[in-house]
């Protein structure tokens, strides 16, 4: 009983001191100077000029660069090292642990294609230590299922609409509505707003109605369609801020727990209680051993150690 309370207050000791680090501000702006250190590595390895005349440098570079990401990766590691199921739960952790990791395994190591594409996701870590960057890119995930109906209701409209193209300018202008697929080109190209003066004169001298056709599309692709994503994108964001307040406060809760909480009080009253039996037996043991030594010195004494103790507290 003794061991596994000191082993869970070793884990508690060794984790407060790492989250002491990982808390500090210097710690984050290191972390952040090695991501965009392997950054520029990356970038001037694309320079074969470059890469052969200082690929002794380079490579040295990329070595701290996979050292320092590991010591990184401990240090997070030990401050979960009382709550250890609490690291896991954080995608961002876990992807981080992958990234890091997979610097290790062999058969990534030899394939250059592979290295160089888990070396381009180590710039992603930055949203690790940036909340901002993190906040959007969560929300441009949740937007991922809106934005998926909005690609369904878009090219729908973006069909019909070349369907009609084909049907009424086809003849006319081949180049640009001679089948399905030049006529949705055109009209994914227009949808950005670009060369739309010079398609509705081209319809204008087909037939005064074109204007009607051009009018009704740029009112919903360019206007309708778009005000549409930015909704669907700025309610994923909001969502997005609002699970990283909850899981802030929920870290917070975790690490230093309040007095005010009955629960996190009541667990630990619990771990003090724990302590002091510990401690009472400990102190038990050593008197009755004491006692047994004493009764082993002298014979004449046929009380048992718990008697004379009984006897002890008596007098």
């Amino acid at each position: 009983m003794s061991d596994l309370i000191e082993t869970h207050s070793g884990r508690a000791r060794l984790a407060a001191h790492c989250r002491g680090v990982c808390e500090a501000p210097a710690f984050s702006v290191a972390v952040i100077s090695v991501i965009l250190l392997n950054a520029v590595l990356l970038g001037v390895e694309t320079y074969s000029g470059l890469s052969v005349e200082y690929a002794v440098p380079l490579h040295s570079a990329e070595r701290f660069c996979v050292a320092a990401f590991t010591v990184e990766m401990l240090i997070r590691l030990g401050a979960h090292a009382d709550r250890m199921k609490a690291f896991f739960r954080d995608p961002w952790n876990v992807f981080d642990l992958l990234v890091v990791s997979s610097a290790f395994i062999p058969f990534l190591r030899e394939n250059a294609t592979l290295l160089r594409l888990l070396r381009l996701a180590r710039v992603l870590r930055t949203a690790q230590f940036m909340p901002q960057l993190r906040v959007l890119l969560v929300a441009v995930g949740r937007s991922l299922p809106g934005t998926v109906s909005f690609l369904f209701v878009g090219a729908l409209i973006l069909y019909v609409y070349a369907m009609v193209g084909w049907i009424c300018f086809a003849g006319h202008d081949p180049a640009h509505y001679g089948s399905l697929g030049r006529a949705g080109l055109t009209l994914f190209l227009l949808m950005t707003l670009e060369g739309l003066g010079d398609a509705v004169h081209a319809g204008l001298a087909v037939s005064p109605f074109s204007i009607l056709y051009y009018a009704s599309y740029v009112l919903l692709a360019s206007f309708v369609l778009v005000n549409v994503l930015i909704g669907v994108v700025l309610n994923a964001l909001e969502e997005a801020r609002e699970m990283e307040e909850e899981a802030n406060r929920a870290e917070k809760a975790t690490a230093r727990p309040s007095a005010g909480d009955p629960g996190r009080a009541a667990e630990q009253d619990a771990d003090d209680l724990l302590l002091r039996i510990a401690a009472v037996r400990s102190a038990l043991d050593d008197m009755e051993a004491r006692l047994a030594r004493s009764s082993a010195a002298s014979p004449v004494t046929t009380e048992s150690p718990q008697a004379q103790v009984v006897s002890a507290g008596a007098r």
